[in-house]
């Protein structure tokens, strides 16, 4: 028979794991009488878990949420998980800046401190480094930024903003928009929204936003070009509305191994041709934009299509040998 200690943890766990539970499945799990079972929830009701109970033939109980955080309980899993998401907010990974990182660092201190060893061994052994990529200055978000575009996104009310149209925050000008997603796209914030005065979609940087407030009145939700907001997105910054693709794909024959090839290539596609050549289908936003990007295999290739392809090659050659005859002058 488990102590009462031990029961308490496991009614909770149990508790959390779904919406709604019978009193007599939940004496059935833990091997106790219905009254048992009401004490424990007492219990818990004592240690500050906010425990509702529905009526009725089939009433039983229901964890809700309160107005202070309660202990958690946490399996193995969601343990080390939780350490390793707070791990990367901590170093900044997350884009969201100081008062997070110092905050995911304070939490993951007190989260490893009542880790059992095992547990501390297992998050140790995922040591977490985030690199920041080269040129460039960082983008940090105020979280109080965030939070406000999720609370508008969320009550879907219109929002008014100041946005800044270029980095060194210049140029700001009021924005009517009725804010639909709160996405990150490569270790950036962005505001996916309909802007009432251009009548259009836009996906605004959230460091650049600077919420007014209040908000506006409440409005209905608009389909996104594309059908989802990962569609709409990934085509937007790829220059296909609605699509994931590329607006512009060709293929070419390369005179390398594939080995010398595969580790260069992003979303492409790459197909040995025999031991010495590969077949590469790749895309851009632009044809003479794939042309040069296809030129950084600095290898002999054979254009297999499409025709646009083809000449953007030579449009770019006879560019390269302008530049060249002009540095030679």
């Amino acid at each position: 028979m488990p102590t009462t200690s031990s029961r308490l943890l496991t009614l909770l766990s149990l508790l959390q794991t779904r919406r709604d539970w019978s009193g007599d499945l939940l004496a059935d799990r833990l091997d106790v009488s219905t009254r048992t079972v009401r004490r424990d929830v007492d219990r818990l009701r004592e240690l500050g878990y906010r425990i509702a109970t529905t009526k009725g033939p089939d009433g039983g109980y229901r964890l809700a949420a309160g107005a202070d955080l309660p202990p958690l309980l946490l399996d193995d899993d969601q343990a080390v998980a939780v350490g390793v998401a707070l791990r990367i907010a901590a170093t900044g990974g997350a884009g969201l800046g100081n008062n997070v990182a110092e905050g995911a660092l304070r939490a993951l201190t007190t989260v490893r401190q009542v880790m059992p060893a095992r547990l501390r061994r297992r998050l140790d052994t995922l040591p977490v480094t985030v690199v920041e990529p080269p040129g460039g200055p960082r983008s940090d978000v105020d979280s109080a930024v965030l939070l406000a575009l999720g609370a508008a996104v969320h009550a879907r009310e219109v929002l008014r903003l100041d946005y800044a149209s270029d980095a060194t925050g210049g140029g700001a000008a009021p924005r009517r928009v009725e804010p639909h997603h709160l996405v990150t796209w490569r270790g950036r914030w962005y505001l996916v929204a309909w802007d009432l005065d251009r009548e259009d979609w836009r996906t605004l940087r959230a460091d650049r936003v600077a919420p007014r407030v209040p908000t506006g009145p409440r409005f209905a939700e608009r389909e996104l070009p594309g059908g989802d907001v990962a569609t709409f997105v990934t085509g937007r910054f790829r220059g296909a509305e609605g699509s994931t693709g590329w607006p512009c794909e060709g293929e070419v024959v390369l005179d390398l191994p594939v080995a010398a090839v595969e580790p260069y290539v992003g979303d492409g596609v790459v197909e040995a041709v025999g031991d010495a050549r590969t077949r590469l289908v790749e895309g851009a936003w632009s044809w003479p934009a794939l042309a040069a990007a296809l030129c950084r295999f600095d290898a002999e290739l054979e254009v297999v299509g499409p025709p646009e392809l083809a000449a953007a090659f030579g449009l770019l050659a006879g560019r390269c040998a302008r530049a060249g005859g002009a540095g030679r002058g």
